[in-house]
């Protein structure tokens, strides 16, 4: 039994796990240095246990997974720099939260701010949601002075569970088509279930840590707290109108959801397939947010006193922040692409899939060990997509609740092999233990959730 262990891909995570907490934790390196150490580490361990693993190949394995990582993050978060720095100091952001309390009331913010990451999250991706509502939930934390830990989960909280339930994400969309899954179905079901997960995670979880962890607000984004707090005292008549504050979010997400309409309607109107390039251009991610950063960049020029080389200083400084998140992000991504090659995945889901417990649950079961394993939430779903295609027929009820179940279990507990923890860390300015307690515990409640409300709906309703 030892013998068969010390050969099981379980021997590399374990020992992955050890090193990260010991690099990152114990030694308290610099989270980019850590994590790209703990990469290399990994790779080693391959060397030893994956046959095709070479040294020369597990050097290459990690430049080429951190290289693309940042070729998918690289530009999206340069520009959310752009985008954070110039809507937080032009008072864009502010003059947004001063709309949400008028037309909520103060005591609502937190329902403002999950409200709108739930909607945008639909056509957005999460990271895209992320980028464009920190700076939201950081200007509403300095105009309230207190509750900045529920304002980061309630925004987290709406761009999660959109992404691993809702269709047209990219998530459940390929696990839905893998399935062979009707995809009007699959939206209507995915809203379903997102709707309480979502207020249990963000409203419920989000109140709850909220009394028990103060979280401060720091410096991020190259925007410093003293700043938003004189930002915060402005007289309303200062800061920019309504509709220049939100053309950032209104350009990324009318960019973006244009290719998604086109992609979800071409079918049924044949004339939208000749805007089809021009939106594939401009509603992809990295030109849709540069010109949103351009968007929010002029809104910064415009409204302050700055010169155009000072002005310029500023959106620089911006990059340089960016640069920092973009590397950490992508190097928590390359810890994670390392753990998969290992072979992790590969042997948590067969030593799954053969046990003899409902298909639902057992389709949780197997995406969160392999969620948690190895670090992606796309690529938990679409391995155990790939494994319960076959036993769709054995299904007592509508397959779309199989959808919902791989979505959760994909969702769960995002942590240090995840790039995604890393982004939320930096861009919301979180410490690792503040990031653990607030974005991996919530990502646990959305998962569970999901999966209890997969259960009842679809023993009420098994629409069969």
């Amino acid at each position: 039994m030892a013998i068969e262990f010390a050969h099981s891909p379980l021997l590399t995570f374990v020992l992955a796990l050890l090193a990260v907490i010991l690099l990152l934790v114990r030694w308290d390196l610099p989270a980019f240095v850590g994590l790209i150490i703990a990469a290399f580490f990994v790779g080693v361990i391959n060397v030893v246990f994956v046959p095709e693993f070479t040294p020369t190949k597990a050097a290459d394995a990690v430049a080429t997974a951190f290289g693309n990582g940042m070729a998918g993050i690289g530009i999206p978060i340069l520009m959310a720099a752009v985008i954070g720095k110039s809507m937080l100091e032009s008072g864009a952001a502010q003059r947004i939260v001063r709309g949400f309390q008028s037309l909520l009331g103060r005591e609502n913010a937190d329902y403002a701010l999950w409200g709108s990451s739930s909607i945008l999250a639909i056509p957005v991706f999460f990271d895209s949601v992320f980028y464009l509502l920190a700076p939201l939930a950081r200007s509403m934390r300095a105009r309230v002075g207190r509750d900045y830990t529920l304002f980061i989960v309630v925004v987290g909280a709406g761009a999660a569970t959109a992404h691993v339930f809702v269709p047209p994400t990219p998530g459940p969309l390929a696990v839905a088509d893998e399935i062979g899954v009707n995809l009007g179905m699959t939206m209507l079901i995915g809203v379903t279930v997102a709707l309480p997960a979502a207020l249990v995670g963000g409203i419920g979880y989000g109140r709850w840590i909220n009394r028990r962890l103060d979280i401060p607000l720091r410096d991020a984004m190259a925007t410093s707290t003293d700043e938003l707090h004189e930002l915060a005292e402005r007289d309303t008549s200062e800061l920019p109108g309504m509709v220049a504050s939100l053309s950032p979010i209104l350009v990324a997400v009318g960019l973006i959801g244009a290719l998604t309409a086109i992609k979800a309607f071409d079918e049924a109107y044949p004339a939208l397939e000749t805007l089809r390039p021009y939106a594939a251009f401009l509603g992809d991610k990295n030109v849709a947010l540069t010109i949103a950063a351009l968007a929010a960049a002029w809104v910064f020029y415009r409204y302050s006193d700055l010169s155009r080389s000072a002005w310029g200083d500023e959106l620089t400084e911006a990059l340089k922040s960016g640069g920092n998140i973009a590397a950490i992000t992508a190097a928590g991504g390359a810890f994670g692409a390392l753990l998969a090659a290992s072979g992790v995945g590969d042997y948590i889901t067969g030593a799954l899939s053969g046990v003899g417990i409902p298909l639902i649950v057992s389709a949780w079961l197997i995406a969160a060990i392999v969620r948690i394993a190895q670090g992606s939430a796309t690529a938990a779903m679409l391995t155990t997509a790939g494994i319960m295609a076959p036993q769709v027929s054995q299904l007592a009820v509508h397959p779309a609740f199989l959808v919902m179940a791989i979505g959760a279990g994909g969702n769960i507990c995002s942590w240090y092999n995840d790039s995604g923890f890393w982004l939320v860390k930096e861009i919301g300015g979180l410490t690792q233990v503040e990031t653990l307690k607030t974005w991996t515990v919530l990502t646990t409640v959305i998962s569970v959730t999901g999966l209890v409300t997969t259960l009842a709906i679809s023993t009420v309703f098994p629409l069969a």
